[in-house]
């Protein structure tokens, strides 16, 4: 016969956490000012590689922070979170800036974000030749220029992980040809 063990119960050791432990801690303030100052470059280059301008790119990467702030201790994944809400930003964009208007916007004051995603010449060609992309594969390309896998990326996007291979695949195809990359070169 078997024997029944009863569940062996671990002694708990409270910790006290001083102020500081709880300010780093993951959903804080200080958790989500760190994230905010170590990724939004890189969330400003997503956006541009989806087709943005770099004022747009950096408005929609701003406006995405904005509504993570409320929501931070909640948010499971930040990144893929993030660069959903700013192509989201970033398309809503896109239709209001097609709408005519009377008057020329004035151009942002003060210090502008961009100073952190200046562009050299190489990568000016490289973000002409991303915009040149159907939508979806500049959408795939961007997500997998910033590290996500395919299963990732399907996840993100509600697609299949073929499609998004296929995608990476005619997307990275036509990059080749549009920068004059033979096939022995690598993006």
């Amino acid at each position: 016969m078997s024997e029944q063990r009863a569940p062996v119960q671990e002694q708990s050791v409270s910790r006290r956490q001083s102020p500081q432990t709880a300010l780093r801690a993951p959903g804080s303030r200080l958790d989500f000012a760190l994230f905010y100052s170590e990724h939004l470059a890189m969330l400003t280059r997503f956006v541009m590689r989806l087709g943005a301008s770099p004022h747009e790119a950096a408005e929609a990467a701003h406006v995405a922070f904005v509504e993570a702030f409320p929501k931070w201790s909640q948010i499971t994944t930040p990144r893929a979170w993030l660069r959903t809400v700013a192509t989201r930003v970033y398309l809503r964009q896109t239709g209001l800036r097609d709408q005519l208007t009377d008057t020329v916007p004035d151009q942002p004051g003060g210090e502008c974000p961009l100073t952190a995603v200046v562009l050299k010449d190489e990568e000016q060609h490289v973000y002409a030749a991303l915009g040149m992309l159907p939508p979806r594969q500049r959408q795939v390309m961007a997500w997998h220029l910033d590290g996500f896998s395919h299963s990732e990326i399907s996840a993100e996007l509600g697609t299949t992980v073929e499609a998004v291979r296929q995608n990476y695949a005619r997307a990275r195809a036509s990059l080749k040809r549009s920068l004059g990359l033979t096939a022995g070169d690598q993006p």
